[in-house]
């Protein structure tokens, strides 16, 4: 048998009770702060890459936390509109489900009606909108008019297309109330006939997707699902 005395007069002297309890303690700490809500982000880091099927980087996700994410959205499927990014970012718990250029409002961000400017803060989808319908499809205050625009069709109006997900402002005196509320601005997630602007601010307020993406992110979503929008 193993003379267990001699095995441990082999740890050097310093490796006391004391350094295990702090090796040990150190040691607790590190899941908390790899899991991103217990420091602060500062900036978010704009030349870190989101990728689809990746984790979210660790500033990033930080930084979710921090304005709510988990206690909002949890486990399930939320979008995050970047403005700074112009992108629309799908995640599940710490995982991307998928990333797509988009384009906000060409006058910047902004609460007020009739700014023509994109609203900051938590949303959800509340109603749902085509469903069915052919890519391409023309609404008219949310009425399809029987006909579908396609890129031959060049087009200088504003035109909404293919799906709309329409968004409700969550937080009173940002988004929701008299003058400054999103479903009242009809601040819609739609398709658009000028994709060759996506990824540059060029909406009237809304946020503007391919139409191939706009049918993708409808069919992964449901009414309800949290939309956050940031200048970051």
């Amino acid at each position: 048998m193993r003379n267990i005395r001699s095995s441990r007069a082999n740890f050097p002297h310093a490796f006391t009770s004391r350094s295990v309890a702090i090796f040990t303690s150190t040691m607790m700490f590190v899941p908390f702060a790899l899991h991103g809500c217990q420091t602060s982000a500062g900036d978010v880091e704009p030349h870190h890459q989101i990728a689809p099927a990746a984790t979210l980087p660790q500033d990033i996700e930080t930084k979710l936390c921090e304005v709510g994410w988990r206690e909002r959205v949890g486990d399930r499927l939320g979008l995050w509109v970047s403005v700074e990014r112009q992108q629309l970012i799908g995640i599940k718990g710490r995982r991307v489900k998928f990333v797509y250029p988009c384009s906000t409002g060409e006058k910047g961000t902004g609460n007020q009606e009739n700014s023509f400017k994109t609203p900051l803060g938590w949303h959800a989808i509340d109603e749902r909108i085509g469903d069915g319908m052919p890519k391409g499809a023309v609404f008219v205050s949310r009425e399809y008019q029987n006909y579908n625009w396609t890129p031959a069709n060049d087009t200088e109006k504003d035109l909404v297309l293919t799906r709309i997900m329409w968004l409700r402002g969550l937080e009173r005196g940002i988004n929701r109330g008299p003058g400054i509320d999103s479903h009242d601005r009809y601040i819609y997630i739609h398709g658009t006939p000028e994709e060759d602007k996506i990824g540059t601010p060029a909406s009237h307020g809304c946020v503007r997707l391919k139409n191939d993406d706009v049918i993708k992110v409808f069919d992964a979503t449901r009414s309800g699902t949290r939309v956050l929008i940031t200048e970051w």
